[in-house]
């Protein structure tokens, strides 16, 4: 079968390939450019925990030696602290990472990986999609033709893949823009990121403002300061007089000294595709929606759209189309991202709006610095990762569905399993893969050898159900999980996120569930209603 051919090579785009080679799907990898990102200090990302362990997990390199786990976070408003927040291994700080640097992660691994072409200075302009595929013509030194199964437009906000499949693209412009810059310096908060209202030496003005200082490796700083709207130029002096100006207020008297490494202006747009499926023509990433106001990150979005998407392709790759999972793609990560650009949309009058009742509210300035922070910190409707309950793969109606720390749908917490060779690992390492994940709960069973318990209890009875399930499933054992009580069944998909918990072992309510999760029964006419499922597992279980 042909390649998936992915157009753009930056962060969204490599993760894809490496997601897709780790299912055993080839990919060609259109890069417009040389292959290599101009390092810009300026130019940085924040990522959430999820977005960071998926990236580990697929390069195999740690990103924390590279990027910057605050060790707090602290909101201020004029001359007051107003939120502090410290970090731990219960609760772990957002990475914080310059663009270029996890890109080379990126490309290195992809460097390593057989099953993926990078094509450089190879530009797209063409698409002609069949029924059976997709061709791809691009111009360049090697323009050529290229012909491929899927083809993921991950080509960024101007996506010449979304302009080719005619695929509208609303929203707002210049939602909020800033000034930015990466200096070398020693400031008083050493490794805490620091979002700064109304600072007492800007008095005037409607940003007055805001600024966010964020923590890099070898003491670097990336200062975000928000510009008033409209398209003033920001010229190289405003930017040194804005250093200058932080730098002074914030030491109390004589700046400290520093070296600028970069500059830049980062304008904020919000927008939504109307569709990110046409055929075998997907969206991913910048191509599909830009989000970034209040702190939110739209390349966290764009990471795990490639972690929602490479399990499916992989699935209709290897086993032929599925269109209902196909089209879950869409569903679950578009309505994803529209939630959080309504919560954007819903708490931007508070906190721009300047004045009116609410400012006479008590609290409600601690409150709105309180929302604002959430963006920066993967947390609330503006930060939090995102939840699939309503998701077409969701199961319903089953008898032995019980309640646990996670709702359906939501990513699952990174407890240490114990994996069938009797290896301990953590839940996350087990994903990506392709596969299902059944995990068991049963307290006690970290402290014996699996030899001991592997036969005993209710391990055969859920070892046959798993076997039984219409898609490959990796069966797990939990010491503990959040809300679980002993015996409870979690099923996990590819990408982490829950897709139901059972009180015991429950054949038919698993398989049904399993279905479900990969969207719903093929056409084959051998496969086994639920009900057929769970009496072939009782049976088996029977005969062990």
């Amino acid at each position: 079968m042909d390649p998936v051919i992915i157009t753009g090579a930056g962060p969204v785009g490599l993760t894809l390939a490496l997601a897709l080679a780790r299912q055993e799907v080839p990919c060609v990898v259109l890069d417009e450019g040389p292959g290599k990102d101009e390092p810009r200090p300026a130019r940085t990302v924040v990522l959430g925990e999820d977005a960071v362990a998926l990236v580990e997990r697929l390069t195999g390199t740690p990103l924390t030696g590279l990027g910057f786990r605050w060790a707090g976070w602290r909101s201020m408003r004029r001359k007051q602290v107003t939120r502090e927040v410290a970090f731990g291994d219960t609760d772990p700080a957002p990475l914080h990472i310059a663009q270029h640097e996890l890109t080379d992660v990126l490309r290195t691994a992809l460097a390593h990986e057989s099953l993926v072409k990078v094509a450089v200075d190879s530009r797209l302009d063409g698409i002609e999609q069949e029924t059976s595929g997709v061709t791809a013509h691009t111009r360049g030194p090697g323009g050529t033709w290229w012909r491929g199964s899927y083809l993921v437009g991950c080509d960024g906000p101007r996506s010449t893949v979304r302009k080719l499949q005619d695929i509208r693209f609303p929203g707002r412009t210049a939602v909020e823009r800033y000034a930015v810059a990466a200096l070398r310096t020693e400031l008083p908060w050493t490794d805490e990121a620091l979002l700064h209202r109304m600072p007492p030496w800007r008095t005037s003005g409607p940003s007055a403002g805001e600024i966010v200082g964020r923590p890099l490796p070898d003491g670097v700083w990336r200062l975000d300061w928000l510009l008033p709207p409209g398209k003033d130029l920001v010229t190289p002096e405003l930017l040194v007089n804005r250093v200058r100006e932080t730098l002074t207020g914030w030491a109390g008297g004589s700046p400290p000294s520093y070296e600028l490494l970069d500059t830049g202006v980062h304008t904020v747009h919000h927008r939504l595709a109307r569709r990110w499926r046409v055929g075998r023509v997907l969206l991913a990433g910048d191509a599909a929606h830009l989000l970034g106001a209040l702190g939110t990150q739209g390349l966290d979005e764009g990471l795990l759209d490639a972690d929602n998407l490479a399990w499916k392709l992989a699935l209709a790759w290897h086993h032929g189309p599925r269109e209902a999972l196909l089209d879950s793609y869409q569903e679950e990560r578009r309505a994803a991202i529209a939630a959080r650009l309504r919560a954007a949309d819903q708490v931007l009058p508070l906190l721009r709006g300047g004045g009116g009742l609410r400012s006479y509210v008590p609290g409600s300035t601690r409150g709105n610095d309180a929302l604002l922070a959430d963006g920066h910190l993967r947390r609330g409707a503006l930060g939090a990762p995102g939840s699939y309950a309503d998701s077409p793969l969701a199961p319903a109606d089953l008898a032995g569905e019980v309640s646990v720390g996670t709702p359906f749908g939501g990513p699952v917490t990174d407890v240490r399993v114990t994996a069938e060779d009797g290896t301990f690992v953590r839940l996350r390492d087990r994903l990506g893969r392709g596969a299902l994940l059944v995990v068991l709960i049963a307290p006690g069973t970290g402290v014996w050898d699996r030899k001991h318990w592997v036969t005993a209890g209710i391990m055969p009875r859920l070892a046959a159900a798993v076997t039984a399930l219409p898609h490959h499933a990796e069966l797990l054992v939990a010491e503990s999980y959040p809300g679980a009580a002993a015996h409870t069944v979690l099923l996990v998909r590819p990408d982490g996120h829950l897709v139901t918990a059972l009180n015991g072992v429950r054949p038919a309510d698993l398989y049904a569930a399993a279905e479900t999760a990969v969207g719903g029964a093929t056409t084959t006419a051998t496969e086994p209603t639920a009900e057929e499922a769970g009496a072939g597992a009782e049976a088996a279980a029977g005969s062990r």
